[in-house]
């Protein structure tokens, strides 16, 4: 596989798709902060790291409203991509849906959303969109 993260994100697009309430993703130290970081700004229920093996797996729950079945995330985007990275400074940080939606960053201070990244003044990798 070349790009764990799209396969990470596909996989969750698949699961809200098929109304699925839970998603086994294989983890990875970065696929665990992304976890983390939805989790925190609310577009997943919750998350558990379970330790089965050489790698593990990261279960995820999905978050729907409970009157009319709609996903809290509409829409995950892959940004950076092997083939072409996206790297921005601190200056030139995207606003998704003019500050709605969040873009999670790789950069030197770990992995964080658009907002930690202005407020700290850092630039680094933009790995996807979310909203």
């Amino acid at each position: 596989m070349t790009d764990p993260i799209a396969d990470y994100l596909t996989r969750l697009r698949n699961a809200i798709q098929a109304k699925h309430r839970v998603v086994e993703i294989p983890a990875s130290n970065l696929k665990k902060d992304i976890t983390k970081i939805l989790f925190e700004k609310g577009y997943i229920l919750n998350y558990k790291f379970v330790d089965d093996g050489p790698q593990g797996t990261i279960m995820v729950a999905l978050k729907y409203d409970p009157i009319n079945k709609v996903n809290a995330i509409k829409k995950l985007e892959r940004i950076s991509t092997p083939g072409l990275r996206k790297y921005v400074g601190h200056k030139d940080l995207p606003r998704v849906l003019n500050g709605l939606g969040i873009a999670i960053l790789s950069t030197s201070n770990g992995v964080m959303t658009d907002k930690e990244a202005r407020e700290q003044k850092v630039g680094g990798e933009v790995l996807c969109y979310v909203y």
